[in-house]
């Protein structure tokens, strides 16, 4: 067993992975800090959605390797339910069907599953679904999704069984130096010496990690999510990725069906370090136009009336890819974040990367696509320095 310690700054499902790898490696003391509540962030606002489609190579090897431990989880766990019944549908428009097909070489290179559907077979095999006629379908076979709630309940579970410390409504404050490496953290109430300092927070990286004068290009935007009120049947259907909808469905827990949308028009946010995400609001015409929008595809979303509303970020890097590993120029600290729309189904293995990093000095897979010191830090400034509106970012779903 190891004698360091490690404290993971940020208490969403990326910090609470990384506290669950630690401690099943036996990595030490191992310490996690909040500064609300745990999982009162982006994570609960999360569709949970994911695919293994993705555009990267490295992102493709990552979910195969998150999602073959959610599945783990899913028949070890007797509180978590992994739902691959029915895949996941990537619905492709004709405009983006050519970018699309350049990737199909690569998904057969790394032997992931996958089906090209055309609109009728679309309609066939879910009666519930009428994309247009000149529309395909990218088919994940074994997506699939989970109840964010039911997960990270599942998952603090464990980490308390395996004697994670964990703080909550404790924000940092400040690090702790010695020479050039970080040394530990200085919270609202105490100082922690540690010989490790892995930063999972969402969209507060930019003002939490200045104090360390590090400026990662990273853009957060507003996202809505609806939940309806339960159907008198369930909607059978797989989770649906719809970039030209401008939105993704899936069931939902209880016969309801769960919409998200985004706000291209809407310029970034620029959250300060006490921001709470409780603090996000939006338009009612936001949902209603997003329900008459989507209800083309999905025509069972006439007559649904909504039980609730989340409002939260996503995070983006410049290049639309993780910011995941350790940070050269500060040795002793580690960063995990801007999973674009994707983090809650990254959370499983940026755990496992960052357990590995910390405990083995390597990855099982290469995650140099994903490494902090990728970006010039002149281009990263000019970048933080420009504003965004979300449709002319970098934009990737789930």
């Amino acid at each position: 067993m190891s004698s360091a310690t490690t404290v993971i700054v940020g208490g969403g499902v990326i910090g609470l992975s990384t506290a669950y790898q630690l401690a099943r490696r036996d990595a030490g003391r191992i310490i996690l800090i909040e500064k609300g509540q745990l999982g009162s962030g982006a994570s609960s606002r999360a569709a949970g959605i994911g695919t293994h489609l993705l555009w990267s190579e490295t992102g493709v090897r990552a979910r195969q390797l998150g999602f073959q431990l959610f599945r783990e989880f899913s028949t070890e766990w007797d509180d978590y339910t992994f739902h691959d019944e029915h895949g996941c549908l990537n619905l492709v428009s004709p405009s983006e069907w050519e970018a699309t097909a350049e990737l199909f070489e690569m998904y057969d290179q790394l032997g992931i599953p996958y089906q090209i559907l055309d609109a009728k077979e679309i309609h066939y095999r879910w009666p519930t679904l009428c994309p247009p006629e000149n529309y395909s379908g990218l088919y994940d076979l074994y997506g699939g999704y989970s109840e964010p709630d039911e997960y990270i309940a599942a998952l603090l579970k464990r980490i308390r069984q395996l004697g994670v410390q964990v703080f909550e409504d404790e924000p940092v404050v400040d690090f702790l130096q010695d020479r050039n490496r970080l040394s530990g953290v200085m919270t609202s109430a105490r100082t922690i010496e540690a010989d490790n300092i892995i930063s999972t927070v969402h969209i507060w990286s930019l003002p939490l990690l200045s104090k360390l004068e590090l400026r990662f290009p990273m853009k957060a935007f507003v996202h809505q999510r609806y939940v309806s009120k339960p159907l008198p049947i369930p909607w059978l259907a797989p989770p649906v990725n719809a970039n030209s909808y401008l939105g993704y469905l899936r069931p939902a827990f209880g016969n309801r069906i769960l919409m998200g949308v985004e706000t291209p028009d809407r310029e970034e946010h620029l959250p300060t370090a006490d921001f709470e995400m409780n603090e996000l609001s939006t338009r009612l015409d936001i949902r209603d136009q997003a329900k008459s929008h989507l209800s083309q595809l999905a025509p069972v979303l006439k007559d649904v009336s909504w039980e609730s509303e989340s409002v939260g970020l996503l995070s983006f890097s410049c290049d639309g890819e993780p910011i995941l590993g350790p940070v050269r120029q500060m040795p002793g600290l580690f960063v995990a974040t801007s999973f674009h729309s994707g983090g809650f189904s990254y959370n499983a293995v940026a755990g496992q990367l960052m357990a590995e990093l910390v405990t083995e000095g390597v990855t099982s897979i290469d995650i140099s696509a994903f490494t902090p010191d990728r970006f010039d830090p002149d281009k990263a400034i000019d970048y933080l320095a420009t504003k965004v509106p979300q449709f002319n970012a970098v934009r990737r779903r789930h």
